[in-house]
This record gives C-alpha cells, structure tokens and sequence, in this order.
C-alpha cells in the first residue's frame, strides 16, 4: 500500500527543468523578430541583450533603436523598449528616452 501511494504520489509531483541554450537562444530570435516587425523605426535594431524577467513576471525586454521614418523628424535616431510576453509570445513598444550622447 505504501509502494502504491508513493508510486501515486510520484506521478502528481511535477519537476521543473531547465531550458536548453536551444530553447532559450529560438526564443530570443522570436523576441527580436516580434519587436523589430512592431517597432515604428526605419533600419531598427536591438541595442544589447535583452533583460529576462523571473517566469512570475513572464516578461523580457529589449532596447530597439533606429530612425524615426516621419520626415519632419529628419532622420533623428530614436530609442524604443519593447516588453515582450514569453508565454503569449506578444512584443509591445513604448519611446524610451535614454539621455543625450
């Protein structure tokens, strides 16, 4: 009987394991992918690494720059944080103004 219910018991017991550097490396590039297809910038790309946020939160978030298309902007470079979703695989953008260079 003990054999049963340690055996029943096993079976409920969820593990968590670890993604593979595969699996994180395929969800970066559907990260970039999402947030370079919703970011408003002509020649956009990824400034560094993304910061990835613990599962509870469920979001990572990416730094995009490029050049603002509208021409009164007169290709002034401009920065976007893209907040990506892991679990609904969904990249949103906001203007982020990272200071003078």
């Amino acid at each position: 009987m003990l054999r049963l219910i340690l055996l029943s018991l096993s079976l409920l017991t969820v593990s968590a394991h670890a993604s593979t550097p595969q699996a994180w490396s395929n969800q970066r590039q559907h990260m970039l992918k999402a947030c370079l297809a919703i970011s408003q910038f002509k020649d956009a790309h990824a400034l560094g690494k993304p910061a990835e946020f613990d599962d509870q939160v469920g979001y990572s978030a990416l730094l995009i720059e490029g050049t603002y298309p509208q021409k009164h902007m007169q290709n002034r470079i401009g920065t976007e944080l893209c907040l990506y979703d892991r679990q609904r695989q969904q990249a949103f953008v906001t203007d982020w103004e990272v200071g003078k260079r």
